[in-house]
């Protein structure tokens, strides 16, 4: 079993790191610091940090303000709220202006769990992606997060990213991932299907192509963290030599990840594509039972790659 992690404390610790590292980040919060755990950054540098209360469209103005003044402002609720309550925030004081405002959101997805269906988040992606100028981005785990929030703090303008709260498999090894914005990387690679993943389906897919090599089927797997800008390139080519895709998500089916490459390769190599998400209500429930009830999990994945080869 592959060890686990949550996505949401390896961003509290970077967060920190690149505190030391440079003195022009700020960070804000929705009174949310402990869930998101930008309280770790807020006890080493308080005269850095902003909780704006429970008062999340307020942050982003905040965020937006501080972005004018010239600082990198990370800004952190759950999903949910970062979304959906602030979406004409981001939008107008964000987006349009193209502002220097990392959202890094946390408890993203079903795996929120016992939270319910309130706080689980699989919107979130479609809302950014409909914005111009912002870019989107899911890691597959803890480590590649480290590599993300490194990246997003280096580079001018608004990002959204999506993290989770339930510690999940831990995908790549400590120091081993290089996330590069616009572009998807190559798993494993295959001859009769392909797969496209982000979040923590990457791990899942990764089983998914166990499960389907015992029955000789060869599945080439891209990571495609980034979802907004997305790799045309490699989806492109990958469309032309397999014919047939595959996409997974911890995300609604309708303005996704499956929705980002099917816009990609339409315009480009039309093929065979079915999308693995979310197509049922939400409910209550383990993280692990949630995966198997909307149908998620490596199994799953498995019966999508081999009814889209028939």
């Amino acid at each position: 079993m592959a060890e686990k992690a949550a996505t949401r404390d390896a961003y509290g610790k970077v967060l920190v790191e690149l505190g030391r590292e440079n003195k022009n980040i700020v960070v804000l919060d929705a009174d949310l610091s402990g869930s998101t755990r930008t309280g770790w950054f807020a006890k080493e540098f308080p005269e850095r940090f902003f909780n704006a209360g429970i008062a999340e469209q307020n942050m982003i103005g905040l965020a937006a303000g501080l972005a004018v003044s010239g600082k990198t402002a990370f800004a952190s609720t759950f999903a949910m709220f970062a979304t959906g309550r602030c979406w004409e925030q981001i939008r107008n004081t964000v987006g349009y202006p193209r502002l220097n405002v990392k959202i890094v959101a946390s408890h993203a997805g079903v795996t929120v769990g016992e939270d319910g269906a309130s706080h689980q988040a699989i919107e979130d992606i479609a809302l950014m992606r409909s914005i111009l100028n912002m870019r989107v981005i899911v890691p597959a785990d803890a480590e590649e997060t480290k590599a993300v929030i490194r990246r997003v703090a280096s580079q001018d303008g608004p990002f959204y990213v999506r993290l989770s709260r339930s510690p999940t498999p831990a995908f790549y090894a400590p120091g081993k991932c290089d996330f590069e914005l616009g572009k998807g990387s190559i798993i494993r690679e295959g001859k009769d299907a392909a797969i496209v993943a982000c979040g923590i389906m990457v791990y899942e897919a990764d089983r998914a192509c166990d499960l389907l090599a015992k029955d000789g089927i060869s599945v080439r797997l891209i990571n495609m963290a980034s979802v907004a800008p997305i790799d045309d390139a490699l989806l492109a080519e990958t469309a032309q030599k397999f014919g047939r895709i595959v996409t997974c998500e911890e995300h609604g089916v309708a303005g996704g990840l499956g929705s980002a490459v099917a816009e990609s390769v339409a315009d480009s190599q039309p093929c065979r594509l079915k999308i693995v998400g979310v197509r049922k209500p939400c409910q209550s429930g383990a993280p692990d039972d949630l995966l198997k009830y909307h149908g998620l999990t490596a199994a799953d994945i498995a019966r999508a790659v081999r009814e889209i080869l028939k």
